[in-house]
């Protein structure tokens, strides 16, 4: 079970990043003003959504494997 979310976060991590940077190069051919600020924000959420999703996975092994030895016990 934990793979198979682990795959779904990092497709969903991949089409987040990649939905980020194809909304730049569109922007940035039309000559949009924001152009500049939203690549900021591309770069930083290319850096930050993986450090989230990382964190994410680790809480998830932590607490995962506390109610899964509770559960073990409680047999």
């Amino acid at each position: 079970m934990y793979q198979k979310i682990k795959r779904i976060l990092a497709l969903a991590a991949v089409l987040i990043i990649a939905a980020l940077y194809l909304a730049v190069v569109i922007l940035a051919l039309t000559g949009g003003s924001k152009t500049r600020e939203l690549l900021a924000a591309a770069i930083a959420a290319t850096v930050v959504l993986p450090v989230l999703l990382y964190i994410y996975m680790w809480l998830f092994r932590v607490f995962g494997k506390k109610d899964a030895e509770d559960h073990d016990e409680a047999k």
